[in-house]
């Protein structure tokens, strides 16, 4: 076993785990906005991981540098903060339900009294 295994199973073992811990997340976390955290920032890392080991693997491999990763990890770490922001603004327009633990409801209420002067 030589230090490029090593090096690819340490990512590859890397991802998993952050995509574990996204997952699982998002099956035990109370509301909505808690749900999406998990996974729009441990699944992405994991992803992130997982590219670079496939990177790595199909640089050394071929013996050409591989592009194909790069370019879906651009996609990824694009789309990913901005769809998880899409469902949040859209979860708060149509008032999804907010366990107490989740943090900011005093700032949510100020905002809500001043959009809604009859509060």
């Amino acid at each position: 076993m030589n230090w490029v295994e090593i090096l690819l199973g340490f990512f590859v073992l890397l991802g998993g785990v952050f995509m574990l811990v996204g997952s699982i997340g998002l099956a035990r976390l109370p509301d909505f906005y808690m749900r999406l955290h998990a996974p729009t920032k441990a699944t992405t890392l994991g992803v992130g991981a997982l590219l670079i080991a496939s990177m790595m693997f199909f640089t050394i491999q071929d013996g050409a540098f591989s592009i194909h990763e790069i370019l879906v990890t651009i996609f990824l770490f694009i789309t990913a903060p901005v769809s998880a922001h899409m469902m949040a603004k859209s979860a708060v327009h149509v008032k999804t339900r907010i366990a107490k633990d989740t943090q900011g409801l005093a700032v949510r209420d100020a905002a809500e009294k001043r959009n809604n002067p009859l509060l």
